[in-house]
């Protein structure tokens, strides 16, 4: 049984990129930025979030952001109980045309989720029967002792840490974060961006249960937005301070030692 306060174990021999890594590596890639673009377009349109079934401009707010033409709400005439119930469903009349022109983001990142989907359950399977999940980025109970954490934490904040190795192995806060990505925070945006479209929660009203909502499941997938957007900035960052001639080689040949 390993030691949870002394995780001593010799680290195994660096190897390349295997090549569906590298493939779906490139893939993801371009499919993120392509939903996050169309995502921050689509969000432009309404910066304001929800808890539960619906929500609207005559709803009040969990949370606005600052971003858009439509940020900070639309003027609207006195609101009136739709059904004549002061504290129930409310009607008023729009005094103006709010922004509306993100009918090719919405296309897109519907096309390219699906496209996600694909490309992100063949990494998936082929990590799982591989072995590659298990060895390389799932981290074993050792690696999580807070002084194993706290040694990798002081290494990275080292100024001009050069890289050693390209490809695996990972240390424990690379591990981390990969697993949270691919095994969490990806699947999660997946699962709520679905629970959004009409025609998939007509067949499968679960989603609806499992999330609280069509409002609950889009600020779930916003907060799943915003962890894969900060991962994707740390990780370009890093690129850039561990040499990103030799590790953007290394993941377009493979890498190595």
């Amino acid at each position: 049984m390993e030691d949870s306060a002394t995780f001593t174990a010799a680290p195994a021999p660096a190897k390349w990129h295997a090549l569906w890594v590298r493939a779906t590596h490139w893939i993801l890639a371009a499919v993120i930025v392509a939903l996050i673009v169309s995502g921050f377009t689509i969000l432009m349109g309404h910066p304001r979030f929800y808890w539960g079934e619906g929500g609207n401009d005559l709803t009040t707010a969990l949370f606005e952001l600052p971003i858009g033409p439509n940020s900070g709400g639309v003027a609207f005439s006195q609101p009136q109980p739709f059904f004549g119930e002061i504290d129930g469903a409310a009607t008023a009349n729009r005094l103006e045309s709010p922004w509306n022109q993100n009918s090719w983001a919405r296309s897109l990142h519907f096309l390219t989720a699906w496209i996600f989907l694909a490309v992100l359950l063949v990494y998936l399977g082929i990590a799982g029967v591989s072995g590659h999940a298990r060895r390389n980025l799932l981290p074993r109970r050792g690696e999580l002792a807070a002084r194993n954490i706290l040694q990798d934490i002081r290494s990275h904040l080292k100024p001009g840490r050069p890289v050693d190795h390209i490809g695996p192995p990972y240390a424990i806060l690379q591990k981390l974060a990969y697993a949270l990505v691919l095994f969490l925070a990806l699947p999660l945006m997946l699962l709520t961006g679905i629970s959004m479209s009409p025609a998939i929660t007509a067949s499968y009203p679960i989603l609806l249960d499992l999330f609280g909502g069509t409002q609950s499941a889009r600020t779930i997938h916003f907060f799943g937005f915003a962890f894969v957007a900060a991962f994707l900035l740390v990780h370009l960052s890093m690129v850039l301070i561990s040499g990103p001639v030799r590790l953007m080689r290394g993941m377009i040949f493979g890498g190595g030692q």
